[in-house]
């Protein structure tokens, strides 16, 4: 009976999760992809957005079955597939750049949406890992375990209650992409330092193509 309850009591908290606007960044970074050249895409460049339908559409179906946990690998795996693929791309980028593979222009747009895809594609990632998941999160109210965000560390009411909702990880993600590091949410946990070095890495992968192409042209 009481893992009966626990059950029901997750099903519950996951049901009351908004995640339109994760699935909107999915939609949009596998669209992003889609839009780069093959000659710099890991396989076809329309994959990423066939792959983020299909996990949307299963995480729901899931969901509805009361499959709550197993969603949440269904994402963990898709997100590991996009990010090995921008990480692949960002690699084909700094040979375009080096061998003059790839025309000019198609660079630049390249670079352009590798970037807008990777702050996505860690966003997400950060909102699925972050004490456990969204619907761990709403279930315990405990808010972040593996980021310090200001709303939880300047004490009152407001500490207790605030919970982070999609757009505050992508505001992280964005952060980290031009600043190479965060700035008013203070890292605590190590998987979380890792990821944020792993998409800084990106980030500036395909900002040194963008900028030394850009010089070039001058």
């Amino acid at each position: 009976m009481a893992a009966r309850a626990e059950s029901q009591r997750i099903v519950h908290a996951a049901a009351n999760v908004r995640r339109w606007p994760a699935a909107l960044a999915y939609l949009l970074l596998g669209a992003a992809y889609a839009l780069v050249s093959d000659r710099l895409t890991l396989g076809p460049p329309w994959w990423l957005l066939v792959l983020a339908v299909a996990a949307i559409v299963g995480a729901r179906v899931l969901r509805w079955r009361g499959l709550v946990q197993a969603t949440r690998w269904v994402v963990i795996g898709s997100l590991a597939a996009v990010t090995l693929a921008i990480t692949v791309s960002a690699g084909y980028l700094v040979d375009g750049l080096l061998n003059h593979t790839v025309e000019a222009g198609a660079l630049l747009r390249a670079g352009a949406l590798l970037w807008g895809a990777n702050v996505l594609t860690f966003a997400l990632w950060y909102w699925e890992m972050d004490a456990g998941g969204p619907n761990h999160r709403h279930l315990t109210h405990c808010g972040s375990t593996d980021f310090a965000f200001p709303q939880r560390v300047i004490g009152g009411e407001l500490e207790a209650t605030w919970v982070p909702e999609f757009i505050d990880y992508v505001f992280l993600a964005f952060n980290t992409s031009t600043a190479f590091s965060p700035t008013d949410t203070m890292v605590l946990a190590r998987r979380a330092k890792v990821m944020m070095m792993y998409q800084s890495i990106v980030s500036l992968t395909t900002v040194v193509v963008l900028v030394a192409r850009a010089i070039n042209a001058i």
